[in-house]
């Protein structure tokens, strides 16, 4: 598995730590580390996009970790109650991404809990995104990460070394692939084809 990992930004910024340069290509790094933004200004902004470049995650999505906005590059990983390839990101630099999981919309297992959102905030992941469930809600709230998901389950996930990393994802609806940008905050989630704040 490659180390796709998430960002978080603080308060509606969206800092960024060193990304390759495929990631950075067109925008001035220094820009994204003070750029401000707000789901609702995007969507303003793009709503008039029908060219699938600019998406919108439905709502649903409730936040747990300990920054309310993040944004960052997208890494993926699709895995089916068995967290053991997002340990695996989470447990890599993060250099700024966000990792969306695409758990198949569970209710049964948490597939991130306080070891791995402490892990993300560690390595450098601006957040995570859980088409799924997470557990220890505390812990969760005290992680330097933004995590967003469908509820909180206390039930762990089994350990199967199953899934798939850097793939498109479809969430709730929405395609998600590596290498697009994701922006959240209290408002919601939107996805883009391309940085939207360069």
């Amino acid at each position: 598995m490659s180390g796709d990992n998430v960002s978080v930004g603080t308060g509606g910024l969206c800092p960024l730590g060193p990304l390759s340069s495929s990631l950075t290509k067109g925008f001035s790094m220094v820009d994204h580390l003070t750029a401000a933004f707000s789901t609702c200004d995007l969507c303003d902004v793009h709503k008039a996009d029908d060219s699938g470049a600019f998406r919108v995650l439905p709502p649903g999505f409730l936040h747990y970790g300990g920054k309310g906005a993040f944004c960052g590059p997208v890494a993926t990983v699709k895995c089916f109650e068995d967290n053991t390839l997002v340990k695996a990101a989470l447990d890599t630099p993060g250099q700024g991404r966000v990792l969306v999981v695409d758990g198949g919309a569970s209710l049964r297992r948490a597939l991130v809990g306080g070891n791995l959102a402490a892990a993300g905030a560690r390595n450098g992941w601006a957040g995570v995104v859980v088409n799924g469930c997470v557990r220890d809600a505390a812990e969760l709230r005290a992680a330097a990460v933004g995590i967003c998901a469908l509820g909180l389950m206390p039930l762990p996930t089994e350990k199967r070394n199953e899934g798939q990393s850097n793939v498109a994802v479809l969430i709730q609806g929405v395609w998600v692939r590596p290498g697009d940008w994701l922006y959240a905050d209290e408002d919601g989630i939107v996805v883009s084809a391309t940085s939207l704040l360069g």
